[in-house]
């Protein structure tokens, strides 16, 4: 309790605030690395994902690299990409590394969404004479988004989680804290930027979470409303049946 404290008096102290090593900055390097690799995995996996739910095809091997990916160490892909890349170009090989981390979530997120949407709603839309395409954007697309947020949040936490390790390649961020607090033993400074770094996920998962319910589409709200008064109305009646 007493380190929680110091902690906490570490993170309010006013230097804390001030010059080049300030929170803030910190703060801010963090979640540009966080973002850029975000938008980046993203415009590769959502088309990818996309293209692979409408048509089916790949699907096997989307599954099979997905599930390579996320058994991939981050801290041992870090390293090895600065070293193949070189000690020069360290910040491509940290975007490398959050990229290709941040890709299986999205990539299972785009093709499951698209294929949880009712088969037949879809031979509905080719029966009114709609193209692929319009299938694709007015139907699959906006009836598959809540599943794809959801893979974009579990990759924005995969992704916020890892950048704590940029600091190790000197990229800043807040693992920078971390990591000189390990050095110099300074438990409090270590505790206070694992507190602020658990804090931007949880902010970050609480926005996905707010968004993920805002997209899903009024007729689909709708109809689901009157479905759990339903469940509600059996549980409750099941659970005030007198037993035999």
């Amino acid at each position: 309790m007493n380190l929680f404290s110091e902690a906490m008096a570490w993170l309010f102290a006013p230097e804390r605030y001030a010059g080049a090593d300030a929170l803030q900055i910190r703060i801010g390097e963090h979640l540009f690395y966080t973002f850029i690799s975000l938008a980046i995995a993203g415009a590769i996996a959502i088309p990818l994902g996309y293209f692979i739910g409408h048509t089916g095809r790949g699907r096997e091997l989307a599954i099979g690299i997905s599930g390579a990916a996320r058994a991939i160490p981050s801290f041992g892909l870090i390293l090895l990409l600065v070293t193949l890349i070189g000690v020069t170009q360290k910040p491509l090989a940290a975007f490398i590394a959050f990229v290709l981390l941040g890709i299986p979530s999205i990539l299972a997120g785009a093709y499951s969404g698209l294929e949880a949407v009712d088969r037949r709603v879809i031979d509905a839309a080719r029966a009114v004479g709609m193209t692929e395409w319009q299938i694709l954007w007015k139907v699959e697309i906006p009836l598959g988004l809540p599943l794809l947020i959801g893979g974009l949040r579990s990759a924005a936490l995969q992704i916020v989680a890892t950048v704590t390790l940029a600091a190790y390649i000197g990229l800043g961020g807040l693992g920078g804290y971390i990591i000189s607090g390990l050095a110099l033993r300074q438990f409090d400074q270590m505790l206070g930027a694992a507190l602020v770094i658990v804090a931007l996920a949880l902010v970050l998962d609480g926005i996905f979470a707010l968004a993920e319910r805002l997209v899903v589409p009024r007729g689909v709200a709708a109809g689901r409303a009157p479905d759990v008064r339903t469940r509600s109305s059996r549980t409750r009646a099941v659970a005030e049946t007198p037993a035999n």
